[in-house]
């Protein structure tokens, strides 16, 4: 049975260049039972068939020709990008080594005397296609393996990106929490403190509206009394009890709202990274918004629209930064005031939704496709490095789930990340 080589060659087409009639007819006849067999009679004439296509596996070529003899036609084929990789064999009377060695110069395979053994032709042009396909197939295979170096490559620095975004997040939970457990201690001091400040002011109050009523004309004199109502317009005292409960109500307001951020930094990095378990993915939503909620965002107005969802089989810590990168990204999006919605539901028994949209500037339809590569970003150099969506779409995928997004440009942008509530055994 006939090797997969021997079909190829048998299907190789060779173009015969010879202004002898005789020759291209001798030569056509033998090589056909081989080779699908073109002929040129002119030097003009092989250029034009040699970028043709398709174009001819081998060229057979005479030296001597009118107009434009062999040497000028390799010389052409050679320059020319299209055709310079054919491999060109002279056929010629010409013996002398001078011209055996100028052939080979300029880029001949190989050069044989007229007149020549049919069989000895036939065997050097089978050698010559039998070398063309190999150069070819090394040439594939060294394209491949260079592609498949640069795509190693690349699989080798995402994976190295991860595992430092993996170390800095967990980096920035030790840290959150250590500054949180830092700071819970002076505010509970703090918290004590204002208790025992309420306290005081009731105290001292009672105390003055007590002595107001001891001065009582007949048994205080006029000087005394003038004194201390002078006192009492000078210090404002009445200004001073309408205004120490507000200041007082707004600074304990202000002591929860601190401690409320220390919680969810203790909740945003309590845990492992890699530890699953069941969480509530509307409570992962919260603690992710006191993180989000500060002065930098506050042009940002939230509406939440949260459905009764069960409990799903996560990574918590993992989801709470998608849900803080989705929520960036929207607050970036806005070149002023805007809005962002954030809604959860169920669509069955086995998959839970949320769903982040703004009404900021909207996606170019051109930049969606490449949303989740890895370091594409439309954020002036030195904004953003690109990997936020892209590990965002890592850590989605590592929940057996998937990541869509819908955009206008000038209406907005929709993420909507689907999530399964038990995961794959």
């Amino acid at each position: 049975m006939p090797d997969a080589t021997s079909k190829s060659l048998r299907t190789s087409t060779i173009l015969i260049v010879d202004d002898d009639s005789i020759n291209l007819s001798v030569f056509g006849q033998y090589l056909l039972d081989s080779y699908s067999v073109l002929a040129a009679t002119s030097g003009r004439r092989a250029l034009e068939i040699a970028k043709d296509t398709p174009k001819p596996d081998l060229i057979l070529l005479d030296v001597m020709m009118p107009e434009m003899d062999g040497y000028e036609v390799i010389s052409c084929l050679k320059a020319d990008p299209v055709t310079r990789d054919i491999p060109v064999i002279f056929v010629t009377a010409l013996t002398s080594d001078l011209d055996e060695s100028r052939g080979f110069e300029l880029g001949a395979v190989d050069y044989i005397y007229k007149p020549c053994n049919l069989a000895i032709l036939l065997a050097r042009i089978t050698t010559q296609l039998e070398l063309k396909n190999a150069r070819e197939r090394l040439q594939d295979q060294n394209s491949y393996l260079e592609a498949e170096l640069t795509k190693r490559l690349r699989e080798n620095q995402l994976i190295q990106l991860e595992l430092l975004q993996s170390e800095k997040l967990a980096a920035i939970g030790q840290l959150a929490a250590g500054v949180a457990h830092e700071i819970n201690n002076p505010l509970g001091y703090i918290y004590a403190n204002f208790n025992t400040l309420q306290n005081y002011y009731r105290d001292i109050f009672e105390l003055l509206d007590a002595l107001d009523q001891l001065l009582v004309p007949d048994q205080v004199s006029a000087e005394t009394i003038a004194y201390f109502t002078r006192l009492k317009a000078q210090k404002e005292l009445d200004f001073l009890r309408e205004d120490l409960p507000a200041l007082l109500t707004e600074s304990r307001d202000g002591l929860s709202r601190v401690r409320n951020i220390i919680k969810s930094l203790n909740s945003f990095a309590e845990g492992d990274d890699h530890q699953w378990q069941l969480a509530d993915i509307n409570q992962c939503l919260d603690t992710t918004l006191d993180i989000f909620a500060s002065e930098k965002n506050a042009y940002c107005a939230i509406h939440k629209q949260y459905a009764d969802i069960p409990a799903i089989y996560c990574l918590p810590i993992q989801l709470k930064h998608v849900f803080l990168s989705l929520l960036i990204n929207a607050s970036q999006a806005m070149q002023k005031a805007g809005n962002i919605t954030i809604r959860s539901g169920c669509d069955n028994a086995e998959q839970v939704w949320v769903e982040f949209a703004d009404d900021g500037h909207g996606i170019a339809p051109e930049h969606l496709k490449h949303l989740f590569e890895p370091f594409f970003t439309t954020r002036p150099l030195g904004q953003g490095i690109g990997l936020g969506l892209s590990t965002a779409q890592n850590i989605i995928a590592a929940h057996h789930g998937k990541i869509e997004v819908d955009s206008t440009p000038g209406r907005g942008s929709l993420f909507k990340i689907r999530l399964p509530i038990k995961q794959p055994s």
